[in-house]
């Protein structure tokens, strides 16, 4: 009987886990796993984290998009110049061609949250939209993960 209920568990356990994980399709994008970190107390700025694949036969951009309680939102790239890490707006958006995936994670390029006119909270989903050159503007939610999480799998 507690093999029956170890795998009743274990079944249940893996529904609910594939169940938050969130996938947004528009067009031939898929754009999975959507998610942020709690900030602090004045935090003006946050990040949002993701990836988005083109299933297409053309490239689209990524230019921008929503995150509900901040200003704007901006296209961020991190990478190491020697030993110092640097990072910059990259206004022109990013290209995701035919076959490929570009991925949005803590450490490199990410999505930045200005003018954030409250903290974001920890265990709440908050709406945004992701805006694409040719496939438009896509409606997604974001998970809020606690502070220093390192993927949206952390629990």
């Amino acid at each position: 009987m507690n093999a029956l209920r170890t795998c009743a568990v274990s079944l249940f356990l893996a529904v609910s886990f594939s169940a938050l994980a969130q996938d947004f399709k528009k067009d031939d994008l898929v754009i999975s796993h959507p998610w942020t970190r709690a900030t602090p107390e004045g935090a003006t700025v946050g990040a949002g984290y993701l990836t988005v694949t083109n299933n297409g036969k053309s490239a689209d951009r990524l230019t921008g998009g929503t995150f509900d309680g901040a200003e704007k939102v901006e296209i961020h790239e991190m990478k190491m110049t020697g030993d110092t890490m640097t990072m910059r707006r990259l206004p022109d958006g990013v290209v995701i061609n035919p076959g490929e995936t570009a991925a949005f994670a803590p450490g490199s390029s990410h999505l930045m949250f200005r003018g954030l006119k409250a903290p974001i909270a920890a265990g709440a989903n908050i709406k945004g939209t992701l805006t694409f050159e040719k496939a438009g503007s896509v409606d997604v939610d974001y998970k809020v993960e606690a502070p220093g999480s390192t993927s949206s799998h952390d629990h």
